[in-house]
């Protein structure tokens, strides 16, 4: 065999976690060859953050860290600890691209530009001598008692001592995220929880959400309710669609959207003004209202609502348009408060893989060590990132798990091999 086909570790998967993972275990002397089925890596990395690279979250408590992954997060103990939010932000600034928070306690490069953190970590690999192949498929690989021995290219073998797999879930496929990698962990004997999307964007029944395509709206909550028990709540930012919602708080509803809707109908009740009780809004309401009279009323709402808000919110609550706010009833009013604060919107199904952010589900946590990133079913087989039953909410938490995992599934299976 060809000494330039044979590693001490191969990884898969030229995304976040396997760029961290290749390039940590080549930084402890390991002879490394990263595969990469694009013709670039980190083609999903460059997507992330529209473009500016919301790379970690601004808590450095690992414990309140963790609680936001739901049950899955202890997981994350060990390799938060080796390389958390601090290191993650250390390791940035220490190759001169500095973090800056931003609303939400998400920590962007301070020049706001993706290309940053990808030139960075492009340089952790060339300084360890990783040897990265392009445009690679992977046909299968050749396995002996639990133990791999090959990895077998379309137009070659790699032979390594440990392999690495990161090749992410089936969020954004155009990517190459195609859930290639729970094909090879199920032939290992691997356990997948059934991948689904989160973080993703929802299609909403009403029609009239078409009408305010592009509109953000801010500070605002949102609801999640079905069978008239609330299941869910997010309060922040979310953006009208020409097919529903989007948005962070509407990203974070997503998942439980998503399993919800497979029992039955469910609704989203959008509060407009959560700052202000019935009572007070009522009162609001009044106020503006005294500053239209002898106006119509379709004239008197700029003060409360955006302006291509204000059509929709006419119409929807049945007042004449045209009506002078002077004769606008108690019970107008009343139905105007409750319809800022709870509008409803009804969910049909959530946008899919395609626009998914991150995927739920993948490769049984049970049978992984959280101490080594190392599989439990097959001895030199290591996973990170989002091929992992693991996903946290918007904001940092996605990214920071793949630098986690990454980087100790790369420590792990290069002090292994020394």
């Amino acid at each position: 065999m060809k000494d330039d086909q044979v590693f001490d570790i191969a990884v898969i998967g030229g995304g976040p976690a396997g760029m961290i993972a290749a390039g940590r275990a080549a930084e402890l002397g390991a002879k490394v060859v990263l595969m990469e089925k694009n013709e670039v890596l980190g083609k999903k990395l460059l997507l992330t953050g529209k473009g500016r690279c919301n790379f970690t979250h601004n808590e450095l408590d690992i414990r309140k860290f963790t609680e936001k992954y739901g049950r899955n997060g202890r997981f994350l103990y060990r390799a938060l600890a080796v390389f958390g939010v601090k290191e993650v932000i250390d390791f940035f600034e220490s190759r001169g691209v500095k973090g800056k928070v931003e609303q939400g306690d998400r920590i962007f490069p301070e020049n706001g530009n993706v290309q940053d953190i990808l030139k960075v970590l492009l340089k952790y690999l060339s300084e360890g001598k990783v040897t990265i192949l392009y445009n690679v498929e992977v046909i299968n690989f050749k396995q002996e008692d639990r133990k791999i021995s090959q990895v077998i290219l379309r137009d070659r073998q790699i032979i390594a001592a440990k392999f690495i797999i990161c090749t992410g879930g089936k969020s954004y496929p155009q990517t190459g995220s195609t859930g290639d990698g729970y094909h090879w962990a199920r032939q290992w004997g691997h356990t997948i929880i059934e991948p689904v999307p989160a973080l993703n964007p929802i299609k909403i029944a009403e029609k009239w959400v078409k009408e305010l395509q592009g509109l953000s709206l801010k500070n605002i909550s949102l609801q999640l309710f079905q069978n008239g028990k609330k299941q869910d709540e997010r309060f922040g930012e979310m953006l009208f669609t020409h097919f529903g919602v989007s948005g962070p708080i509407v990203m974070d509803l997503s998942k439980n959207i998503g399993t919800l809707l497979k029992r039955g109908a469910v609704k989203l009740i959008l509060d407009l003004k959560p700052a202000l009780d019935f009572k007070k809004l009522d009162q609001r309401i009044q106020r503006d209202l005294d500053k239209f009279k002898g106006r119509r009323f379709k004239n008197s709402l700029k003060g409360l609502l955006p302006l291509s808000m204000i059509p929709v919110m006419i119409r929807l609550s049945g007042i004449e348009p045209e009506k002078q706010v002077d004769y606008i009833s108690r019970e107008e009013r009343n139905k105007l408060v409750h319809l800022f604060k709870e509008l409803e919107l009804s969910p049909t199904e959530l946008l899919g893989f395609k626009w998914s952010v991150v995927t739920s589900g993948g490769i049984a946590l049970k049978e992984v060590d959280p101490d080594t990133m190392c599989s439990k079913k097959i001895e030199n087989l290591y996973f990170a990132g989002e091929i992992l039953d693991l996903d946290g909410p918007s904001g940092g938490y996605n990214l920071q798990e793949c630098w986690s995992t990454g980087y100790l599934a790369g420590e792990s299976a290069a002090k292994k091999s020394s």
